[in-house]
């Protein structure tokens, strides 16, 4: 279905294949992806994002394997059966508390995925080799570098350590490693919630908002968001909402589109009776953000119990079960998105009261801290939300423009003070 209102946003699922997991992209089994693709295509939703593991299309730094790439193929035509569009990521990467990170990067050979030529190379003709594989299926919508992949900074025991500049040099090499590039794909990158709240973090704010075809943002609440204020609180629920806003600060497009590319409702915070509120109220709660691009939900199945090693929410994240059955949250998830493609729910409206976000001469946050929960911008930003202020974010340097405030249609400014206390992090 497609609405008529332009605010409403596409609706997708990260597909989490119901047999073998990730696993498999090892060998697909069209079958199982079909079956799928079906249950999935029955929520209502236009698209999935998929994870091809990156040691399996390249186990070696001059090996891409044409049987991979035909798998990535043959799952975007299923997708297509199923009437679903399809964006591809290329580097897992990180996944679900794993690192896949092909031989040729570890242990005897241990290298760095971010600073070595070869491998910034090896990587930049993967991106190329899947955008040729997809290229031409008309279901495409583009591809994402990889999932998190800033996760192998530290603290990960396999940190692939760089400097704020590598770590720019490493994304544009690869975003602009496809030929040719057909501009109705969009590629992009993404990150987890480090690049916006950790001080020290190489990835910085800048790179989500300025570099890709659009920002991408991953909400998770178990980031010290429902530990601190409760699972159901308007400052968890609005989480989504928050990092939409707060990534437009450093945008230099004051249009630029927001991929709310990763949210869900994690077990360790909520019951499962818990669930579907958390899903009706977050994505409603988005859905008021100017120029969201889509909201694709984590995930589309549950992890089996026949799998070990997971952190136990892995396994109860999906809409669907691991034999296709629509769970409780599936069903609300599916109800919100009818609700919102029938004008049923608030969609988005200008947002004219700006918190200031205190940045240095390269637009960094002087303090990433206080933009997390805890923090104090954090803070007066939900704090005025919740009295019903049409509240984003911008940068001090914005504030200080006329010109720039006026393009994001900035009316009021609200400074905050702030040297806050590190947050509660529950990671």
């Amino acid at each position: 279905m497609t609405p008529t209102d332009p605010r409403v946003p596409r609706f997708g699922v990260n597909y989490t294949p119901s047999q073998d997991w990730m696993f498999q992209w090892h060998a697909v089994d069209a079958d199982v992806v079909r079956r799928d693709l079906e249950a999935i295509a029955g929520l209502g939703v236009d698209h999935v994002r998929v994870f091809p593991l990156w040691p399996v299309l390249q186990p070696n730094r001059t090996l891409i394997r044409q049987r991979a790439l035909d798998d990535v193929a043959l799952v975007a035509d299923l997708a297509a059966e199923a009437g679903l569009d399809i964006a591809v990521d290329v580097i897992q990467g990180h996944m679900s508390g794993f690192d896949f990170v092909p031989a040729w990067l570890v242990n005897w050979h241990t290298g760095n995925m971010f600073t070595d030529p070869g491998a910034v190379e090896a990587q930049a003709a993967l991106v190329a080799a899947v955008y040729d594989a997809v290229r031409d299926r008309p279901n495409l919508l583009g591809l994402t570098l990889g999932n998190e992949v800033n996760q192998f900074q530290p603290p990960n025991p396999a940190a692939m350590p760089a400097s704020t500049d590598q770590v720019a040099h490493w994304l544009t090499s690869l975003l602009g490693a496809p030929r040719d590039r057909d501009p109705r794909h969009v590629i992009t990158h993404s990150e987890n919630d480090h690049l916006w709240y950790r001080d020290a973090h190489p990835f910085v704010p800048v790179h989500a908002s300025r570099l890709g075809d659009m920002t991408t943002v991953h909400s998770w609440i178990f980031n010290g968001t429902a530990t601190r204020y409760g699972a159901l609180s308007p400052q968890s629920v609005r989480h989504a909402e928050w990092m939409v806003e707060l990534s437009k600060a450093f945008a230099t497009d004051p249009a630029r589109r927001v991929w709310l590319q990763e949210v869900g409702a994690p077990s360790m915070n909520l019951a499962e009776a818990e669930m579907p509120e958390f899903a009706s109220r977050t994505i409603a709660a988005a859905l008021t953000a100017p120029d969201l691009y889509a909201v694709t939900w984590w995930c589309s199945h549950d992890v089996s119990r026949d799998l070990a090693d997971y952190k136990d929410l892995e396994y109860s994240l999906g809409l669907l079960d691991t034999d296709n059955r629509v769970k409780p949250l599936g069903r609300r998830f599916a109800e919100v998105v009818a609700e919102a493609r029938r004008g049923a729910l608030p969609l988005a409206e200008p947002r004219t009261v700006g918190v200031v976000v205190d940045v240095d001469e390269d637009d960094r946050p002087v303090s990433r801290v206080a933009l997390a929960p805890g923090g104090a911008v954090f803070g007066r930003w939900h704090e005025l939300r919740e009295r019903g202020a049409a509240v984003t974010v911008v940068t001090s340097a914005t504030a200080a423009d006329p010109a720039a405030l006026a393009a994001r249609g900035v009316t009021e400014l609200v400074r905050v003070e702030h040297a806050p206390a590190e947050p509660a992090r529950a990671r």
